[in-house]
């Protein structure tokens, strides 16, 4: 019965558990992968991320000058990243998506 009521006193004058997520982000360790981004600018096509993604979540066509991403296909290894000649992909700290941009 004791431990009953300092557990109501203790959750009714203490801090909450949880945050006001949208409001109060959680800050993300560093190191940390979130989403893949591509600056298309940069981009040569020259299709080294796409051979070196192991879930095959990258596709590059070399004639229409298009790079997609399946983002439910992604692991997040980075190894994209890795591969890329001209530093055109970055893995962003965020994890509001996977959705390359």
């Amino acid at each position: 019965m004791f431990t009953l009521i300092g557990n109501i006193l203790k959750n009714a004058f203490g801090k909450p558990a949880t945050r006001l997520y949208p409001f109060v982000k959680r800050e993300l360790p560093p190191g940390v992968r979130g989403r893949l981004v591509m600056e298309g600018d940069t981009c040569v096509h020259c299709t080294l991320c796409a051979k070196r993604c192991p879930a095959n979540a990258i596709t590059v066509d070399r004639a229409a000058k298009q790079w997609t991403l399946n983002p439910y296909a992604c692991i997040v290894c980075g190894y994209c990243v890795e591969a890329c000649p001209k530093k055109c992909l970055q893995m962003k700290p965020e994890h509001d998506g996977s959705v390359a941009s």
